[in-house]
């Protein structure tokens, strides 16, 4: 879901949009972001629409392939999600707060939403980490109450209808 795609939303929908976008521009070195249900759908994602898309604004180009698109991103948010729920259950470790993935040319951070959703980024390797993690805190306590059923439905639908 990106800028131009919010035309018809319910406000709970667009807010979610603009905390979403407000992450990608106020945190220095986040690349992308996606917000994956619980179930591995992307609801929201950070992804500008392409120039050629009549109506939309010029975005500056993002790699395309596994950097750069949000259907990547959100399979391996929702990958690292299961696969940490699964070792935090063998370990008797209690549910899982942020897993962070630090790589030699980027950083992958997940965080848990309270309805089982999933807030990933992709960030620079030279992100301020605590940075990064804060604000997706702020993300998720603001996300949190707003997600029911309803609006993951909606977000759901607007992203199948994206082009």
């Amino acid at each position: 879901m990106n800028a131009s795609s919010t035309y018809g939303l319910s406000t709970q929908a667009r807010n979610l949009q603009w905390l979403l976008t407000d992450l990608v521009e106020e945190v220095p070195g986040v690349n992308s972001v996606a917000v994956v249900s619980s179930d591995g759908l992307l609801l929201l994602s950070s992804d500008p629409v392409a120039p050629d898309t009549p109506g939309a604004p010029s975005a500056p180009a993002r790699p395309s392939g596994p950097r750069g698109a949000s259907a990547d991103l959100a399979t391996i948010v929702s990958g690292l999600g299961s696969l940490t729920t699964g070792a935090a259950a063998l370990m008797d470790g209690g549910s899982v707060k942020q897993t962070m993935v630090a790589m030699e040319h980027g950083s992958v951070f997940v965080m848990s939403i309270s309805d089982g959703s999933l807030l990933g980024v992709h960030a620079t390797p030279d992100c301020d980490m605590s940075v990064v993690a804060y604000h997706m805190a702020l993300f998720v306590g603001r996300a949190g109450h707003v997600l029911t059923p309803e609006v993951r439905s909606e977000l759901r639908q607007s992203m199948e209808n994206t082009p």
